[in-house]
């Protein structure tokens, strides 16, 4: 799919990887881009940038996906394509609140599936459109240092993997994207920089990657090549791979959780 004189919304996109994708769709001629985050503030000044609608929205509410979609279809027409892209990150282990382990799940799975519900009717209708959903590598891989995130991106690549399933063959193009460390708020509130991690990615670059993913329609969205032979080693050898991740956890001081 070419973004070009498509109707393109994206959640999360007060910054970070939801802002540069924002920014790349409306360069690359969409016909209109609406953005949606709960930051309405710096939403505002996105929009405007691009020339596009800001819609305040907490996509862990399903009224307020809804609302986004309608606001979207108000000003431009049926949505072409959508990007479920807002994410939060709390940490902890199986001992992580109630509250964090429900808020990862509605942002991280919930809100994909609201999109789902409400976009897909018509997608079919039209035999064509594009959802995409972010995920993480962690939701291919794993999560050290927290548990509630790397469960529900799990969850979210499930989810997307099934929506593929079912509508793939229906002209309706699935894709999860699957980043390692990206410059970003969230990886700064982590206490990492890009100087400190490596192989941190500029949000552009990762937008570009989903530029070039979207055109050739494939399912996987990897700015870090290196994910999927990670993947490969993984299924390979569960248990090795599990032994590994327990060497990496106590050289690199992450993840570590109660002990006895």
């Amino acid at each position: 799919m070419k973004v070009q004189g498509k109707v393109c919304v994206v959640t999360g996109a007060a910054g970070g990887i939801g802002e540069a994708i924002a920014r790349r769709y409306a360069r690359e001629g969409a016909k209109g881009v609406v953005v949606a985050d709960r930051d309405a503030g710096r939403l505002e000044t996105v929009a405007k940038d691009i020339k596009g609608i800001a819609v305040a929205c907490d996509v862990g509410r399903e009224a307020d996906v809804k609302t986004l979609v309608a606001e979207a279809e108000r000003h431009y027409g049926p949505v072409d394509v959508f990007f479920s892209n807002a994410g939060i990150g709390r940490g902890g282990h199986e001992d992580a609140s109630d509250q964090d382990w429900a808020d990862s799940w509605a942002i991280h799975v919930m809100a994909h599936v609201y999109a789902a519900r409400a976009l897909l009717p018509g997608m079919l209708a039209r035999k064509s459109g594009y959802l995409l959903n972010t995920a993480s590598a962690a939701g291919l891989l794993a999560s050290m240092g927290s548990a509630p995130y790397g469960v529900t991106k799990h969850a979210a690549v499930a989810l997307a993997e099934h929506l593929s399933i079912q509508y793939g063959d229906k002209g309706i193009c699935i894709s999860v994207l699957c980043p390692q460390a990206v410059d970003t708020n969230m990886l700064r509130m982590a206490g990492a920089t890009a100087a400190s991690v490596d192989g941190v990615l500029h949000t552009d670059a990762v937008a570009q990657t989903v530029i070039e993913v979207m055109e050739a329609e494939t399912f996987l969205i990897l700015p870090h090549p290196e994910v999927k032979q990670y993947m490969v080693r993984k299924v390979g050898d569960y248990d090795r791979w599990l032994r590994g991740m327990r060497r990496l956890r106590d050289k690199s001081g992450e993840g570590q959780a109660r002990r006895a």
